[in-house]
């Protein structure tokens, strides 16, 4: 089985980036994995510190290393948005692949001690484990918000990217380039889009020459991933996605079933919902005309 640096770096190489979708259930992850499965493409699998308290973090972590190893397939667990040295030690430990320190809420300097700090702690546990570091500001929550917040103010720059990974010694940045986390409602209705500073991310890929995260990219524009992907971006964050999916697929399955109440008869309507938004960003991030050729 490849590493997930290996696997980046060929992702880095091809122009093709690497899924990563939130979890925080049964349902989430059955229709994660079948997605990539069905494309036969690696996939990353996070969770936040409030979706690790609901699943557990050991739990999930023996759980998706149990898949991995029954069907000899990439798939990988990063403890996404950590913002306490506790919560990543916590993780390294149960064996999570990679994960996301941040804290970039902290004035900038603060960011680069405290994440230096968080970087030899854990490769101490696990020298593999592949350290994420935030910049800039992209809003909070992986929500439905009725207006755009502006951000224009916490863009990262290439110059801030570059000091930020030579202090900190991160493997992957997540910066400031446009994205937001959740959604606007127009977004989930289809009525508008995301659109992300193309030349910036190009900007920070050639100041800093690391893996670059793309965080917040539920309702980005189809065009801007792939002008993305090109720039240097590596891996993709989706999560509101799954969740209005999911939350369409439960309602479907109870309506449906009104009468029952049995849960793996109501469910599987939610896990093809879901699973429907994950292949469709799969195939996107790793290049449409992949699949048509090797069919």
């Amino acid at each position: 089985m490849k590493s997930l640096r290996n696997l980046l770096q060929e992702a880095q190489q091809n122009k093709r980036a690497i899924g990563h979708f939130n979890i925080s259930d049964l349902v989430l992850v059955k229709a994660v994995f079948g997605a990539a499965r069905e494309l036969n493409v690696p996939v990353l699998v996070g969770l936040s510190e409030g979706e690790r308290e609901f699943v557990g973090t050991r739990p999930i972590a023996a759980f998706i290393r149990a898949l991995r190893e029954e069907f000899d397939y990439p798939i990988y667990l990063n403890a996404d948005h950590t913002h306490s040295l506790a919560k990543g030690i916590e993780a390294a430990k149960a064996g999570f692949d990679s994960i996301v320190f941040d804290l970039s809420a902290l004035p900038f300097d603060e960011n680069i001690r405290q994440t230096k700090q968080a970087v030899e702690a854990l490769k101490s546990i696990n020298p593999a484990m592949l350290v994420e570091g935030e910049i800039g500001d992209i809003g909070t929550g992986s929500e439905i918000h009725d207006k755009a917040p502006d951000l224009t103010k916490g863009l990262s720059t290439p110059a801030e990217a570059k000091q930020f990974v030579d202090s900190t010694g991160v493997d992957i940045l997540a910066p400031a380039v446009g994205n937001m986390h959740g959604m606007l409602k127009s977004m989930v209705e289809g009525q508008t889009k995301k659109h992300l500073q193309i030349d910036r991310i190009a900007a920070i890929k050639q100041a800093t020459g690391t893996f670059l995260t793309l965080h917040g990219g539920s309702g980005t524009d189809d065009a801007d991933f792939l002008k993305a992907i090109a720039a240097g971006i590596d891996i993709v964050h989706i999560n509101t996605e799954l969740r209005v999916a999911w939350r369409r697929g439960l309602e479907e399955g109870l309506a449906n079933h009104p009468e029952e109440v049995v849960p793996y008869k109501i469910l599987p309507s939610a896990i093809a919902s879901v699973q429907q938004v994950v292949a469709s960003r799969l195939k996107l991030f790793n290049g449409e005309q992949h699949f048509v050729q090797t069919k």
